[in-house]
């Protein structure tokens, strides 16, 4: 089975509405009269954004188990896809790319970001966060989180700001552009592991969340421009509430 066989309606979900992944937008933000603590009470499909009981981010300090996630990553450079959403930068990536986690393979569709970090680590919120959104044949959801510090440029990240419309935008392929998704990963691939949600409306749960535990660095000027396009677009943590958070060892 392949990537192609996803829904025509989950993949163009998962491409064209970025890190909300919804078929329904509304306004919805981090200013004050959008701010997430109000997102339940913007719509009635956001409800669940208030609600849930399995939401996320998370601060995976509270994590309450120890253990080896079972993570493989296969990865291919392809074809730069790129598009402004109004709150995140997206890439959009060729089929061909996967994870397997625990027996199961997700269909890599696109990256997002969030500035800052959207999961924290006993408090502590990296600058930058990119989040790879994949997708099972059948629609369930995985997401791979790499956390972003300040220290030397990336190559991948650099392509992706040079080709980032400032405004928001319909998605493009650069001519003669390749990325690769592998060079926003770190070499150790340990991760958390939990079940949560999208982070923004309509806060849907079931997403397989995975969390690398190392960062990989980006520039200063790679993290400003960041902020610059997309401005502070990080929900707040929610509460655990009991949930299995698996801790790499």
């Amino acid at each position: 089975m392949t990537f192609l066989r996803i829904s025509g309606a989950v993949l163009a979900a998962l491409v064209a509405t970025g890190p909300a992944l919804a078929e329904h937008h509304k306004s919805y933000g981090y200013g004050a009269d959008n701010s997430p603590e109000k997102w339940g009470q913007l719509d009635a499909k956001y409800a669940l954004c208030e609600s849930g009981d399995m939401q996320s981010p998370i601060d995976l300090a509270g994590a309450n188990a120890i253990g080896k996630v079972a993570l493989s990553v296969n990865y291919q450079a392809g074809p730069l896809t790129v598009s402004n959403k109004g709150l995140t930068i997206q890439a959009d990536f060729a089929p061909g790319s996967a994870m397997t986690s625990g027996g199961t393979t997700f269909n890599l569709i696109q990256i997002h970001f969030h500035t800052p970090s959207e999961h924290a680590i006993s408090g502590k919120r990296y600058p930058l966060t990119g989040h790879f959104v994949h997708a099972t044949e059948g629609g369930k959801l995985g997401v791979l989180g790499v956390m972003f510090e300040e220290g030397a440029a990336n190559p991948e990240l650099a392509k992706i700001l040079a080709a980032a419309p400032t405004e928001k935008s319909e998605r493009a392929t650069i001519s003669g552009q390749i990325i690769d998704p592998n060079g926003m990963l770190p070499a150790d691939r340990a991760v958390y592991r939990y079940m949560g949600s999208l982070t923004t409306p309509p806060c849907s749960e079931g997403v397989n969340w995975h969390v690398l535990k190392e960062p990989i660095t980006a520039s200063a000027d790679q993290i400003e421009a960041f902020e610059e396009l997309m401005g502070d677009s990080a929900r707040p943590v929610r509460a655990l509430n009991n949930r299995l958070v698996v801790a790499p060892e």
